[in-house]
């Protein structure tokens, strides 16, 4: 089967609107591959935190993105052997990524690598230009959304959960702040694709959007067979 044959799942939306524990657990059920692109922009923004590194400097960038020694198992994401998972999560480095994420030669440098998760049986793909750039011809393409109060509450549980205390005020400025980055640069904005469908996760349940999520691919899938 040639990656072309392979099946896709293509979910983008917004900062905490839901997507990536949904993509995740959506590639579980069906089993597939799953990928996290944020946490691909987050591994950079941890490297050129840590070497202090410009972040002006474009080039510089897209060679730590270019060169990044990573490995995904399971739900842990190592960077040169260290388990990074919970450290890319932290704020500051879905502030930074988000800027680097702006510059082109950074997302170039990203594309393939993130096209070589495409793999039998299948992929989920969670991120912000799935359905428009990486994967334009993906067999289900879906944009996830939800009140800004509502993200902002999940961001705050999240990080609650994980012993890191923050306050709702930063919170909310921080996601609006990766808003306003994310859909104003002027490569692969955030943005629904035409092709997309739209699902408000506002006042559903993870599990509500897990089972719509895979409802609806089931649907598009079988009229294709």
């Amino acid at each position: 089967m040639s990656t072309e044959d392979v099946p896709v799942i293509a979910i983008d939306g917004p900062s905490a609107s839901g997507k990536g524990t949904v993509a995740q657990r959506v590639a579980e059920k069906l089993d597939f591959h799953y990928l996290d692109s944020g946490a691909l922009y987050r591994l950079v923004a941890l490297i050129a935190i840590r070497s202090r590194v410009n972040l002006a400097n474009e080039m510089r960038l897209a060679n730590i993105a270019r060169d990044l020694n990573i490995k995904f198992l399971g739900q842990e994401i190592r960077l040169e052997n260290e388990n990074v998972t919970d450290l890319i999560r932290a704020e500051i480095c879905g502030t930074t990524a988000s800027k680097i994420a702006a510059y082109p030669q950074v997302r170039n440098a990203l594309l393939d690598r993130q096209r070589a998760f495409c793999l039998y049986p299948g992929l989920v793909a969670d991120g912000r230009d799935m359905c428009s750039v990486v994967f334009p011809n993906a067999t289900f393409k879906i944009f996830l959304t939800a009140s800004i109060e509502s993200r902002v509450q999940r961001r705050y549980k999240q990080l609650i959960e994980k012993g890191i205390n923050v306050r709702i005020s930063d919170i909310l400025r921080n996601i609006l702040d990766r808003d306003a980055c994310d859909m104003d640069r002027s490569v692969s904005p955030l943005l629904r694709d035409a092709g997309s469908g739209l699902l408000d996760t506002t006042l559903l349940t993870v599990t509500e959007v897990i089972d719509e999520v895979i409802k609806r691919y089931t649907e598009i899938s079988t009229k294709n067979i």
